[in-house]
């Protein structure tokens, strides 16, 4: 049933940002090699960290592009090509100032909201691709969003980052089983309680 075949998570690569809130995607990703199996490999024709899973009965492929955050979306690109996917069998997890931390929201489509590894994945991809989006809060002031999101969060906003990727993780068998709907459903049903 699933149309998702590739979910790539976006972050930047240096140990440096490892734990940053920007780094959310990747985060998303490595649970999912944590609770599937498999290791992530350097790939250098797609410049990204690829990995393989067998998620709920369904080959999936995850990538990890090293290029950046602002330069995901060739590693993205290459991947789809590569396999003949369409960005429509594409998920991408990345952080979302826009929700407070605890909260993941998985949608269809729409616009970038400012976040510059999105815009570059919808240059090289279009917009056709389902976003889960995983909250990490604010600070309050637009001009701080670049220092809040390129550094670790607190230890409060960290445990409400990762449980809702546990969230989010427990809607991936019903995403590749019921599809878009029925996970939006069960995930966001679960988070507004």
């Amino acid at each position: 049933m699933s149309t998702v075949t590739i979910i790539a998570g976006l972050g930047n690569p240096d140990e440096k940002y490892e734990r940053t809130l920007h780094n959310a995607g990747f985060w998303f990703v490595d649970a999912l090699v944590r609770k599937y199996g498999g290791a992530f490999r350097y790939e250098k024709k797609f410049d990204a960290d690829i990995c393989r899973i067998n998620l709920h009965g369904d080959e999936v492929w995850l990538v990890k592009p090293q290029s950046y955050m602002n330069l995901s979306g060739q590693p993205v690109r290459g991947m789809l090509d590569y396999y003949r996917l369409s960005s429509s069998e594409l998920l991408v997890a990345h952080d979302e100032i826009d929700l407070p931390p605890g909260t993941v929201r998985l949608k269809k489509g729409g616009g970038h909201g400012g976040h510059n590894g999105i815009r570059d994945v919808m240059q090289h991809c279009g917009a056709d691709f389902l976003r889960l989006r995983i909250g990490v809060g604010h600070p309050g002031e637009k001009s701080q969003v670049t220092n809040y999101v390129l550094k670790k969060g607190s230890a409060d906003v960290e445990a409400e980052v990762e449980r809702s990727i546990d969230d989010a993780l427990a809607a991936m068998p019903t995403l590749v089983d019921d599809g878009l709907n029925a996970a939006m459903k069960k995930l966001h049903t679960k988070q507004d309680k």
